[in-house]
């Protein structure tokens, strides 16, 4: 009889001991882990869109206390992060960054992309150490920051190709300003106004510097850094011999509106030939971490195994990295300039 009240609670701690390795093998941890992660997300972009509507606020009635004549407007919000954004730009990474996200057409100062780069980092590293084992977790970071460099080439690439789409239109309307006798700058600012994005925007900043006094020259060759593209080599090229040298722009300019509308369409058939070669490039690195997911769930704690010995974590690497050897050769070849 005295040895019935220890071996009771013996008998409840395994009892309980048993059920959390019933409720860890389940998929409850998983359900858990993807509901908050999905809140996280949320909050974040409720967080975002409620300061987005605090600052357009405050834009908009400080122009139009402007616009009154009554200086005593209220000042806009804090731009968020902004000590961690001086802080970048006091570095030439930093400079550089800043210019990548110009390129981009996106709102983001080099801090703010920083923390959120941070935070990615840190949740993917946190998300493949429950999902997969801790040793994924370096692995996912480091694809993290990638996936993050990547994020903005690919944006800065999309604006691109719609600068490249626009191209014609704007040889077109820098060809009639100039039939009618305007100034090339005048040109410039008319064709800001009538384009839309991003062809508007950036000839805006074009206009903007010419009127504080930069050269045409210098003016274009900003353009051509931020959205570099044979086609804008081109143009630039064509308007700025115009200026030095003079001579007939209004036909050469027609008979670039005529060039750029045919590699226009051959870029379009180019692309969708190669869509794909394309898409077959992304599906082979998630077919990849797709199979490591399905092991996991079939065969729980094989992963923990796998990467439990040095042999198991150099295999692991080998067939990353051939993955990633065959993810850069796709792409590579599916790659066609024209």
């Amino acid at each position: 009889m005295a040895g019935q009240p220890t071996a009771a609670p013996g008998h409840a701690a395994g009892q309980l001991a048993a059920a959390g390795r019933n409720f860890a093998a389940g998929p409850y941890p998983l359900l858990v882990l993807g509901v908050t992660l999905l809140a996280l997300v949320l909050a974040v972009w409720g967080l975002h869109a409620w300061r987005g509507g605090r600052a357009d606020r405050a834009a908009l009635v400080e122009r139009l206390a402007a616009e009154l004549g009554d200086g005593s407007g209220p000042v806009g919000p804090p731009v968020p992060f902004a000590r961690l954004d001086r802080r970048v730009r006091s570095y030439a990474w930093g400079r550089a960054l800043a210019g990548r996200l110009a390129a981009t057409g996106t709102d983001l100062t080099p801090g703010q992309f920083t923390a959120a780069a941070a935070g990615v980092v840190v949740g993917a590293w946190a998300a493949a150490w429950v999902v997969f084992a801790p040793f994924f977790g370096p692995i996912a970071a480091i694809i993290a920051g990638w996936s993050s460099y990547s994020f903005l080439e690919w944006r800065r690439r999309v604006r691109t190709e719609r600068f490249i789409a626009q191209l014609p239109d704007l040889a077109r309307v820098l060809a009639n300003a100039t039939q009618a006798g305007l100034a090339l700058r005048t040109a410039v600012s008319m064709a800001a106004e009538e384009l839309d994005a991003p062809a508007g925007e950036e000839l805006k900043q074009v206009a903007d510097a010419m009127a504080l006094g930069h050269s045409v020259e210098d003016a274009l060759a900003e353009l051509q850094q931020r959205l570099p593209s044979r086609e804008l080599i081109v143009l630039v090229s064509t308007l700025v011999l115009s200026s030095r040298a003079g001579g007939s722009v209004v036909e050469s300019l027609r008979n670039l509106t005529v060039t750029l509308e045919e590699r226009k369409e051959t870029r379009r058939e180019i692309r969708t030939q190669m869509s794909q070669v394309t898409v077959t490039a992304y599906a082979v690195p998630v077919i990849g971490l797709g199979s490591l997911f399905l092991l996991n769930r079939i065969m729980p704690g094989s992963l923990s195994a796998l990467t439990g010995s040095n042999i198991g974590r150099i295999c692991v690497l080998v067939s990353l990295g051939l993955y990633v050897v065959g993810f850069a050769l796709i792409r590579r070849m599916s790659r066609i300039d024209i």
